[in-house]
């Protein structure tokens, strides 16, 4: 399993040289993603997208369910179900998903978000049927047993201790998520506490699965070589006889606007050097905000031509390593900078730094060449991703976050579509200093060891 902060900012990561010559707008290339939705009677919706470039196929289920369905006092639950769904079902054993898609040369796993969960196999085409049939099998009849429940806690609980507890600034990722949300569904991070982790009963995961795990409230996206017409008999044979349940209740986002700066300093006794984390509480995705914030932090810091490595690394010279990413969800989200200062920088100048480069984005425009190069990156990683797997989980994505599949297709149109004006606007309206919410890490200074024999 693995947990992420941030898994489509990982899977965009990239860094283009800048160029001190003019940039002419190129007409982008279409890369058109032609899908076909079914859905089934019990309510899943069906995605499927034939290719035959490759003997090779990618199945995903997503679910609409994230940390933000969570109630207070049962955190963690969502992340807990992404361990939960490989301890077996009626007809599978304990790990024995694994163990059947990696004999059969394929790879899979799953995550969890605030906003969603995901699972996906990716296999040679003639393992279609076992695909299937594992996916229905846990989706109908997962095992839920204290036993199970109790292996999976703790193997969450310890996750937690490796990732999050026992790890240098971990307290300070959690410390600021607290501090950026006030309403609840964000305002918490997706691993959940120990507390509620250790309060969970049999009953409250079993009434947990039946809400967010049923086919009403899933996509199944599949992509690859096979032929349409049979994939979707074989899909209705393995899923269609599966009961829908009621509806999920609806989550209300009432996250208010932030009214002044919130800062923490942070004493921490895993770190060894100071850490700067800034966020900028923001705007939902697929928006035009949010395709502006996109740009926008695109060249403030994605690779070493942006504008925070040429100013606060080359030029100051006053801080080591600083990136970040505009962080996309269906409530409002955040645009995050990480700042590492050089020894013996002052963190007040490495700060005063940074919101130079804000300030210069609000209060000039940008060039032509800055524009055009941040929609180059963007448009670089959709050719340079257009796998099965990427396919899939995007589609997947796009479905069960905003119930539009076809933004896959229209995704470069929206980020080509930003002007230097909107890249102005969305500086002024998001990146104040009121808006933004400060994180100092701090090494704790170690007690001194007496020397021996005292």
């Amino acid at each position: 399993m693995f947990y992420l902060k941030n898994f489509i900012s990982v899977l965009l990561l990239s860094c283009l040289f800048g160029t001190s010559l003019p940039v002419k707008a190129q007409s982008a290339r279409k890369s058109f993603v032609d899908f076909q939705e079914t859905k089934l009677k019990n309510g899943l919706r069906v995605l499927t997208v034939e290719d035959h470039s490759a003997p090779v196929i990618s199945l995903t289920i997503s679910y609409n369910v994230g940390s933000r369905d969570e109630r207070q006092g049962r955190t963690g639950f969502a992340h807990l179900f992404e361990h939960m769904m490989f301890k077996g079902s009626e007809n599978v054993g304990a790990g024995e998903h694994f163990y059947q898609i990696y004999n059969s040369g394929g790879n899979m796993n799953g995550y969890t978000n605030p906003d969603r969960t995901i699972f996906f196999d990716n296999l040679p085409a003639n393992q279609l049927d076992m695909a299937l049939f594992l996916e229905a099998d846990r989706m109908r009849s997962l095992a839920i047993t204290k036993e199970n429940l109790d292996n999976q806690r703790n193997a969450v609980q310890e996750e937690k201790r490796q990732n999050v507890d026992n790890v240098p600034y971990g307290a300070s990722q959690v410390l600021q998520q607290n501090l950026l949300y006030d309403d609840f569904p964000y305002h918490h991070v997706t691993i959940g506490s120990m507390e509620d982790l250790n309060a969970a009963t049999v009953e409250d995961v079993a009434q947990f699965f039946k809400t967010y795990y049923a086919p009403n409230n899933a996509f199944l996206v599949l992509v690859g070589d096979f032929d349409r017409k049979d994939a979707l008999t074989r899909i209705r044979k393995n899923f269609e006889a599966i009961p829908r349940q009621s509806d999920p209740p609806p989550i209300t986002m009432n996250e208010p606007l932030q009214a002044s700066e919130r800062r923490r300093t942070v004493e921490d006794p895993y770190a060894r050097i100071p850490q700067i984390d800034i966020a900028f509480k923001s705007t939902s995705g697929n928006t035009p905000d949010f395709f502006a914030m996109e740009v926008l932090s695109t060249i403030l810091q994605s690779g070493n031509s942006s504008r925070l490595y040429q100013r606060l690394v080359k030029e100051k010279e006053l801080v080591t390593k600083i990136f970040g990413n505009m962080d996309e969800r269906k409530g409002p989200g955040a645009l995050y900078i990480t700042a590492t200062p050089r020894p013996g920088a002052k963190i007040e100048a490495v700060e005063a730094g940074i919101y130079e480069e804000l300030g210069r984005l609000a209060n000039e425009p940008v060039s032509d060449a800055e524009l055009q190069k941040a929609k180059n990156i963007e448009q670089r990683n959709e050719y340079n991703q257009q796998t099965a797997f990427y396919r899939a989980f995007k589609l997947g994505i796009y479905s069960v976050q905003y119930n539009d599949p076809n933004l896959i297709n229209t995704w470069q149109e929206k980020i080509n579509a930003v002007t230097k004006d909107d890249i102005q606007r969305v500086a002024r309206k998001y990146l104040g200093q009121n808006n933004r919410t400060v994180v100092i890490t701090l090494p704790k200074a170690q007690s001194p060891t007496k020397p021996a024999g005292e």
